[in-house]
């Protein structure tokens, strides 16, 4: 058997983790760097995605800490972890700076997306943003996704998304082309303070989270459309 629980000293109300990745080392490093932050529990770790359903049945944490790279298929185990155990939230910890793995690593479930070669504080702080129910990409993986998605969505939010003010809809044309708030500001000649007040209107009304998940909803729909 491939997993094992872990005892570590744990705060009040620590965020409960399974960290699963076939390469003891770097686990390691993982479980160490995690468990030296406070606030984290690591409840188990693995090698495989049988270890990593069979922990998210029987452990039930909040987060489980994932690599793609896993014997049995790290999408795979993700979309099993999710269909069974939907409170649970899965972090993608890899070194696949694909697109096509991020896109089809977030349409099987996952929360958050992280590099291998990201900093301990990023790791750290990516688990608790994700606990608190917020999703997460690398940035720059997120910026390349949002340019190379957001093509078309100009004329994909007309035809889709008329419940869109005419100024919501530029704001995000110019947003899913990879512009910050800033910059879409200065594009409109407007405060990026008014920016943001659109881009949290916009999201309410496309139901989703963050950018990422409304470029990830575009492109869903627009693969529905080519079918």
């Amino acid at each position: 058997m491939n997993h094992r629980s872990v005892q570590t000293a744990i705060a009040p109300q620590a965020i409960r983790i399974a960290v699963i990745d076939d390469h003891p080392l770097f686990r390691e490093s993982v479980v160490e760097t995690l468990a030296s932050a406070g606030s984290f529990e690591i409840v188990g770790e693995g090698a495989t995605g049988a270890d990593a359903l069979r922990l998210a049945r029987d452990l039930v944490p909040d987060i489980v800490l994932l690599d793609l790279s896993l014997p049995g298929g790290g999408v795979q185990a993700a979309a099993s972890i999710i269909s069974t155990c939907p409170t649970v939230r899965i972090i993608v910890l890899t070194a696949s700076d694909s697109e096509q793995d991020v896109i089809s690593a977030l349409q099987a479930g996952a929360r958050g997306y992280v590099l291998k070669d990201s900093s301990g504080l990023e790791l750290v702080e990516t688990v608790r943003d994700v606990a608190r129910g917020n999703s997460y990409v690398a940035p720059n993986l997120a910026g390349r996704l949002l340019i190379n998605r957001g093509k078309g969505i100009e004329a994909m939010v007309v035809d889709h998304f008329r419940n869109l003010t005419s100024y919501e809809e530029k704001i995000f044309a110019l947003v899913s082309k990879g512009m910050s708030n800033k910059e879409v500001a200065r594009q409109l000649d407007c405060t990026e303070r008014t920016v943001k007040h659109h881009m949290t209107n916009i999201m309410r009304k496309l139901n989703v989270r963050n950018r990422v998940e409304a470029v990830l909803k575009f492109a869903s729909m627009e693969s529905r459309a080519r079918g």
